[in-house]
């Protein structure tokens, strides 16, 4: 019994992550470690007195504890999904995104008795045959999975495993370089208090058919006319980084946060109410783009309150897809041959959650080569990078690098999208920091009053960078901007490994 009990808890938690993809009429599900498989009927799922009347394995175990495990099932599939799916499927399928995430579900297991591709005409069948079935058009995992044709779905929990492992093992040189490591010191003076000033302003771009949404936080008392621009990350706003830049500007630098409208939070909303298609893969570029344009509006004066600044000195602030738009400003990149080489391989051991946002950047990649000269520095926290960029191609940097990754970032793993591409580049003055218990959300300021655990870091890169005048350009052996301290923190250990990372 208790094989049969751990059997029925592993189906329960699959189901509530991956059956909405699934819709057959018999589960089966692998479980390697107690060499047992276990069956479901779906028509058995259909009512608490339908599981107990049934004769599936999941039946007998809800006998046993008196329709308990199934009505707790049942009210997890019953559920209605908060998604117009007849709407999303009409704008999102054949999308590179909605395809990468296809294959990463498919990974952990197959349909049987199935042989449409559902990443085409035939998914928006089943999902409008689900919407069909329910009142309000808001179909509940139950219908989604009684919609998609099919004999049976196996569901491979050994596979499971093995993506667990490998997310495992892309952690394990980050986990080592910091128990090496002496983490840096803290700043002995509180975070800033210095007043600021922040207003809401919109640009007109040529790029883009509407205005650009900004943030701009300038300091209240003397400002050092300099521009610092923060690119937030997908399906994110400039919200979560106010607080980097209200930290900035309390140091007297002119900030000004975009709000990228192809892969921000609100498009996020349009997305899940099927009003509008995953990010587009030309946002690759109109991104950076963005930001150049901000440069460009705060050199003319066209920034109303924005005077005195002077734009042909950038450093630009990123996260996630953010620092990948803050390294393309430095001069990196980006190819299609690993993309297109790599992609489609479910096995490959680097293979990570950041891939399936890579992926869908193929078709945009031609027109994403866009670097400003202006940039003389850049801070990328958790950028996506390894299928992106080539090998080599911190070669073309014009800008000095910060990289920063978090050794628990599940999302962006610091081994293969950090520690080894950082590695492989020639040690030009760019540096690597990684940081203790990081993860990709909590790095960010958020709504810190004291812009959250990063901030400290920026603030000393950004100043150091500036500093540095001419010397902050790129160059083979050039000396570190940053020092190794005062501007780690308390709350999460972080350290430049860059000498560790370099040295193999």
């Amino acid at each position: 019994m208790r094989t049969r009990i751990g059997s029925a808890i592993a189906l329960a938690a699959l189901l509530s992550q991956t059956t909405a993809a699934i819709a057959i009429e018999e589960v089966i599900v692998e479980l390697p470690l107690v060499q047992n498989t276990l069956k479901v009927n779906l028509s058995e799922l259909s009512s608490p007195e339908a599981l107990l009347r049934g004769t599936s394995d999941l039946a007998e175990l809800d006998r046993a504890s008196d329709g308990e495990l199934g009505r707790k099932l049942l009210n997890l599939l019953n559920q209605p999904v908060p998604v117009s799916f007849r709407q999303l499927t009409d704008s999102a399928v054949g999308t590179p995104l909605l395809q990468q995430t296809l294959l990463l579900v498919s990974s952990f297991g197959t349909v049987e008795g199935q042989s449409a591709d559902l990443s085409g005409e035939r998914l928006k069948e089943a999902l409008d045959k689900a919407a069909d079935a329910s009142p309000d058009g808001q179909p509940t995992l139950l219908q989604l999975m009684q919609a998609i044709p099919g004999e049976r779905v196996r569901l491979n929990l050994s596979q499971a495993q093995m993506v667990l492992a490998r997310m495992l093992r892309q952690r394990r040189r980050a986990d080592q370089l910091m128990a090496a490591a002496t983490p840096a010191p803290s700043p002995v003076a509180a975070a800033s208090t210095a007043s600021v000033r922040l207003s809401r302003q919109s640009l007109v771009v040529p790029h883009r058919p509407e205005p650009l949404e900004l943030v701009v936080i300038q300091p209240q008392g003397q400002a050092n006319g300099r521009l610092v621009v923060i690119s937030h990350g997908l399906w994110d706003s400039p919200a979560n980084f106010e607080g980097w830049g209200e930290q900035l500007a309390a140091q007297g630098y002119t900030v000004v946060l975009p709000r990228h409208p192809g892969s921000d939070n609100e498009q996020q909303h349009m997305v899940l109410t099927g009003k509008a298609s995953p990010p587009s893969p030309s946002e690759l570029g109109l991104r950076a783009r963005d930001v150049s344009a901000i440069n460009d509006a705060v050199a003319t004066g066209s920034l109303p309150g924005v005077t005195g600044v002077d734009a042909e000195h950038v450093v630009v602030i990123g996260h996630s897809w953010g620092a990948t738009t803050a390294l393309q400003l430095a001069g990196m990149k980006p190819e299609t041959a690993s993309l297109k080489a790599r992609c489609d391989d479910i096995q490959d051991p680097d293979r990570n959650l950041s891939w399936t946002l890579q992926c869908s950047w193929i078709s945009g990649v031609d027109q994403a080569a866009i670097d400003d000269p202006r940039v003389i520095a850049v801070a990328a926290v958790s950028p996506p990078v390894s299928l992106l960029f080539p090998r080599g191609a911190a070669q073309q940097l014009s800008a000095r690098v910060l990289l920063v990754s978090g050794t628990r970032d599940w999302v962006v793993p610091p081994d293969p999208e950090a520690v080894v591409p950082f590695g492989a580049a020639t040690p030009k003055g760019n540096q690597l920091v990684l940081v203790q218990g990081g993860d990709h959300f909590n790095l960010r300021a958020g709504q810190a009053p004291d812009g959250g655990v990063l901030a400290p870091l920026l603030v000393e890169w950004t100043n150091r960078s500036f500093a540095a005048g001419a010397a902050a350009q790129p160059s083979l052996g050039a000396p570190p901007l940053l020092p190794p301290g005062p501007w780690g923190s308390t709350a999460k250990p972080m350290a430049d490994v860059t000498g560790n990372v370099q040295a193999r």
